[in-house]
């Protein structure tokens, strides 16, 4: 059965939040809501802060100031509900000798869930992952992906209303990411809220409808991230040439130039249409694919949090693959 969506405040909200330790601001000021059907890209480099923030959500800590409200019901509450709250970590946290259903039961039932309905679900989770023929398997005897997979499932099997997912991406192939992403739509869709924190830009752009990011402690940009993108406002070129010894004359269109994998990529400088950047190019020159898009949000990460540019015009998918596997901070 589908959760309601409805309710008049969002699910959570945390507002003006503060934290310090040992005198230092690790958190100043921060706010954001997360609504039933959201899902919410909470990034940051290391250190920003996430998290804290993310314990703090969780009550393993507490803030110095501010306020961190759930409304379940619609009825605001300081109470962290922490039965209906799903939780990934980054660190995995699964017994290593015990049998995959033994500890999804067990955490489960720490849940509210009764052994029976939580076997059932559990089961059907395993097969839905592409586990089903490892339920009795010792956690020991997992690969990484494989046991990323059962910490997801101990996360969402008691079909929490808010998800904290932190690295969920962490350990799997390109083809369980896919399946990772759609079954994250597919349970904020039913009505859960989730949050989500990954170094992986390229899988949190595909995942997210909004984003918040977090730097030294504060807000840098919030909101959905089609306008976050539209704000930034920049486009990314890039050309495929017949010719490897082939390259773009120096043009005023053009910024930061450069070369990457027999591919050229360069930045429309500002206030600069893809259509006259296109324009610009020698009608002559060998160009088998052109491809313009906006900054990813790889790009807005790295300009935001570095105030240069880093890999960004280095293809998108090296780029945010080399994050896999950073720690948040």
């Amino acid at each position: 059965m589908s959760r309601l969506h409805a309710a008049n405040r969002p699910l959570l909200e945390v507002e003006s939040v503060v934290k310090e330790y040992q005198r230092r601001r690790v958190v100043d000021g921060v706010s954001f809501h997360v609504e039933r059907g959201d899902i919410l890209g909470f990034l940051g480099p290391n250190g920003a802060g996430k998290t804290t923030t993310i314990r703090m959500i969780m009550g393993i800590t507490a803030p110095d100031s501010g306020t961190i409200r759930f409304s379940l019901e619609g009825r605001p509450s300081g109470d962290i509900p922490r039965p209906r709250i799903g939780y990934l970590p980054e660190e995995r946290g699964l017994y290593k000798n015990a049998r995959v259903i033994d500890v999804l039961l067990f955490l489960a039932g720490l849940k509210g869930m009764s052994t029976r309905e939580a076997k059932r679900e559990a089961l059907n989770w395993l097969e839905r992952l592409g586990l089903g023929a490892h339920a009795r398997s010792k956690v020991e005897e997992l690969s990484k992906g494989m046991a990323q997979k059962v910490q997801f499932i101990a996360a969402v099997l008691h079909r929490p209303d808010l998800i904290v997912l932190d690295e969920p991406f962490s350990g799997l192939d390109p083809a369980n990411q896919e399946l990772f992403k759609a079954e994250i739509r597919r349970i904020a869709e039913e009505g859960a809220a989730i949050l989500l924190s990954s170094h992986q830009m390229n899988l949190v752009e595909e995942t997210c409808g909004r984003i918040f990011l977090i730097h030294q402690g504060r807000r840098v940009h919030y909101g959905p991230l089609h306008e976050i993108k539209a704000a930034h406002g920049g486009h990314r070129l890039t050309l495929i040439t017949s010719d490897p010894a082939w390259h773009p004359p120096p043009l005023p269109q053009l910024e930061r130039v450069r070369s990457e994998g027999g591919r050229w990529h360069a930045l429309l400088s500002p206030g600069v249409s893809p259509a006259e950047a296109l324009r610009a190019l020698p009608a002559d020159a060998p160009i088998e694919e052109a491809q313009v898009s906006r900054l990813s949000l790889h790009d807005i990460f790295i300009r935001s949090t570095t105030g240069g540019y880093g890999a960004e015009l280095g293809s998108g998918t090296a780029a945010n693959g080399a994050a896999e596997g950073a720690s948040s901070s």
